[in-house]
């Protein structure tokens, strides 16, 4: 005998005890109690092939069982401590992530959250460079502190009406007018403008996502990052990558930037590190890590059990070969997708890396399908598929599902798209 209170109470009570700011998919939305790998299951025992992973957290699977062992056996023995005293897990996962970051980077500072992790590398930057100004890209999403609220670029997420002035915003590489290269192309000249208008003087460094998920799967050209990376170089601003939903295999690579053969200066991770354990970090080579000396303190970021459990996901993904299986699933789904945007004039780009995948849909006159993207999710919720959705105006599919699915599972999602499509 379960106590599922139901769907239609969990409203009420989010209405009665909750912000009004809190939301949710589905006109109808079930009320999901448990989980397994890849699936999801609702207070009436439906079967849910999850394809969105809690917006990339759950890349090992949910309530995976050899993670969940390690967490469990942490618990049981040493649950907390602060980085006052000293405890064995949180310096063997610094020392496990050394071996994985971009590049020279290996020196971490655990936190709890993407927000934090966003909000001390930019701090970092700060401390190392001696300068304050911030360039971030339009259609960004990096945090809901102050600061890093002031460096998200999407309306719907800058909510507080005073933000930090000492944030620049420039486009980013996407255009629905202009060919991928050309918008890239600009982007770069914009933020060259910005600079030199402003004076290198007065950025201590440039906020990047590899792929802003959130913004719509934006996916810069190959050759963007090296180009940037130069420029940012040339008048000593930093790079920091915010791989808070790319990270940790999603995109083929361990991390996402890795695709574009460029090594931030400053990387963030969260999200499927702890694959539904709160932790993040800010990373950062010997030179600028040294730069950090002040005291400073997470009360639970990197405790015990959130590193115990993160070491557990490093090495599942690598015995898994998790990277491999995301390269070869996501190429296996985004050449499904493809063929879905010849027989649907709906869908209007794919674009993404590995099991990192959006579908762009715009009604004919080339607005975007809000509407129809709804309509799309509530239909494969029916038929026992979550999907995410994200951009500007809500109308990007997102295909980011835990690493652990199948090419059966890959097929299922496309043929049932292919069905809703077909009825809308």
């Amino acid at each position: 005998m379960n106590n599922y209170i139901g769907s239609a109470k969990i409203i009420e009570k989010k209405r009665e005890f909750l912000f009004p700011c809190s939301h949710h998919f589905y006109k109808n939305p079930p009320q999901i109690v448990r989980g397994e790998m890849q699936y999801l299951f609702d207070s009436q025992g439906k079967q849910y092939l999850d394809f969105f992973a809690g917006v990339s957290v759950m890349n090992c699977g949910h309530c995976n069982p050899e993670i969940l062992e390690a967490s469990i056996a942490q618990m049981k023995t040493l649950q907390h401590t602060t980085t006052i005293y000293l405890n064995q897990p949180i310096v063997d996962l610094a020392e496990k992530l050394s071996h994985v970051l971009p590049g020279d980077i290996k020196h971490s500072f655990f936190c709890c959250t993407g927000s934090e992790a966003n909000e001390g590398a930019i701090l970092l930057a700060r401390l190392y460079t001696g300068k304050n100004g911030i360039i971030s890209l339009s259609n960004s999403l990096h945090g809901r502190t102050y600061l890093t609220m002031s460096a998200t670029a999407i309306p719907m997420w800058r909510v507080d009406p005073a933000l930090d002035t000492s944030v620049t915003i420039v486009p980013n590489v996407y255009s629905k007018d202009k060919p991928l290269d050309e918008a890239a192309r600009d982007s770069l000249k914009e933020i060259e403008k910005v600079i030199q208008s402003k004076g290198a003087d007065n950025f201590a460094a440039l906020i990047i996502e590899p792929i802003q998920g959130n913004g719509g799967i934006i996916t810069p050209p190959k050759w963007y990052f090296k180009e940037l990376k130069t420029l940012l170089e040339k008048n000593k601003i930093l790079m920091i990558v915010d791989e808070v939903q790319t990270g940790f295999a999603r995109t083929g690579k361990m991390f996402a930037i890795e695709n574009y053969d460029v090594v931030p200066d400053i990387i963030t991770i969260a999200k499927a590190l702890g694959n539904g354990m709160p932790i993040s970090a800010f990373c950062a080579n010997d030179e600028i890590a040294s730069a950090f000396t002040k005291p400073s303190a997470s009360t639970l970021g990197g405790n015990p059990v959130a590193s115990s459990t993160s070491i557990a996901v490093l090495d599942y993904i690598e015995k898994n070969n998790l990277c491999e299986v995301a390269e070869k699933l996501g190429a296996k789904l985004k050449t499904g997708l493809l063929n879905l945007k010849e027989k649907h004039p709906l869908i209007s780009d794919i674009r993404g890396l590995g099991l990192m995948l959006g579908a762009e849909l715009l009604k004919e006159n080339g607005e975007p399908a809000s509407e129809e993207t709804d309509l799309i999710l509530e239909g494969l919720k029916d038929e026992g598929i979550l999907l995410g959705k994200n951009g500007l105006g809500r109308n990007v599919l997102a295909f980011q599902p835990p690493l652990v699915i199948t090419e059966d599972d890959v097929e299922l999602v496309l043929s049932k798209l292919d069905k809703i499509l077909c009825n809308l």
